[in-house]
């Protein structure tokens, strides 16, 4: 097995949240990400840390598409990739309707073909071409208006890697078609490579690329236990799911409960969310299988975890992303330690 990489999750939006980042760069993680719901931004963090951190990826986990236009996703990322001295990864997602509509305000319509039109634009503006696009989703200049076709003011070309965070399969498709990386998650390894590798791989075959083309990362949780605690740790992160499962999406769209049902948890999931709208989250936590927290965390002895990180790299991945448990941020640095450790 080769070495896995890890990343982390951090929100340097405290001095301990601060204090993580900086120790997880010195300690070599290969990435540092952010996350954005409908909270902090995902962007500004990084730029933060483009300054103060050394080494470790910087990673948009996820920027929502939607939440702005192709050219200023553009802009960010030349900004942040000027400051950071080439470290930083754009990573966009669609998110979902709840969020784009109820939040942003922006119309979920054909998410497939924004995502390619941003991926279009952003490349464009990276590559120094003038801002002349004629899509569906977006049209540049605007037509019938006053706005010409120019090109960015900032120097170019620059390289700043796409990765796409993608579930259902048409996205998959289009991600290794188009993407540098995927961003993962609800990810089995025992169950993901047809369910949600195997579109990449075709995605990618049919424009004329190699699925080594698209670099992949997954999403997990580490929490380090003794053989006699593996059942609750087990408990504890699928119940975590009932959310998930009850309330992320709307009742029509739910792209991690659809992940999950291709992968042989339908009628579980089917029940979790029907006991989560009746208002019994606690049956609903309880009613998510075991098998979904124990198979997409890193959770248990240090040989379990061993075994756990062989699964995802006989799987495909060869980045994790990891969301530290722990009390406090010197109980987070000790357990990526180990992980660490572990990995190499």
């Amino acid at each position: 097995m080769s070495a896995m990489r890890i990343g982390i999750n951090v929100a340097p939006h405290t001095p301990e949240g601060v204090r993580l980042a900086l120790e997880a760069d010195a300690m070599g993680v290969d990435s540092l990400w952010t996350a954005e719901a409908w909270g902090y931004d995902a962007l500004t963090p990084l730029a933060m840390l483009a300054g103060r951190t050394q080494h470790a990826r910087l990673i948009s986990g996820i920027a929502q598409l939607g939440a702005r236009t192709p050219a200023m996703l553009a802009m960010s990322a030349m900004s942040l990739q000027a400051m950071s001295e080439g470290r930083f990864v754009l990573g966009l997602g669609v998110s979902g309707p709840q969020v784009v509509e109820g939040w942003h305000g922006v119309p979920f319509a054909k998410p497939i073909q924004r995502t390619r039109e941003t991926i279009e634009i952003v490349r464009m503006i990276l590559a120094g071409d003038r801002a002349a696009y004629d899509g569906k989703t977006y049209q540049l200049p605007l037509p019938g208006g006053e706005g010409r076709s120019i090109r960015s003011m900032a120097p170019t070309p620059v390289h700043v890697p796409i990765w796409l965070a993608a579930l259902g399969p048409a996205n998959l498709r289009l991600t290794g078609e188009l993407a540098d990386g995927w961003i993962g998650n609800s990810f089995m390894p025992g169950t993901a490579g047809e369910a949600l590798v195997a579109p990449i791989v075709e995605g990618a075959a049919n424009a004329g690329r190699s699925a080594d083309d698209v670099e992949i990362a997954v999403a997990v949780s580490l929490e380090i236990g003794t053989q006699e605690e593996v059942p609750a740790l087990a408990r504890k992160h699928a119940g975590g799911y009932a959310f998930t499962f009850g309330a992320m999406g709307s009742a029509k769209t739910n792209f991690y409960s659809a992940a999950f049902e291709r992968q042989g948890f339908g009628e579980q999931i089917d029940k979790v969310h029907q006991l989560w709208q009746s208002g019994d989250k606690q049956a609903a936590a309880d009613a998510v299988p075991a098998e979904i927290g124990l198979g997409t965390n890193l959770v248990g002895t240090e040989q379990m975890i061993a075994d756990q990180l062989a699964a995802y790299s006989a799987a495909g991945v060869g980045l994790l992303r990891v969301s530290l448990v722990g009390e406090t941020t010197d109980e987070k640095l000790r357990a990526l330690g180990t992980l660490l450790e572990i990995a190499n």
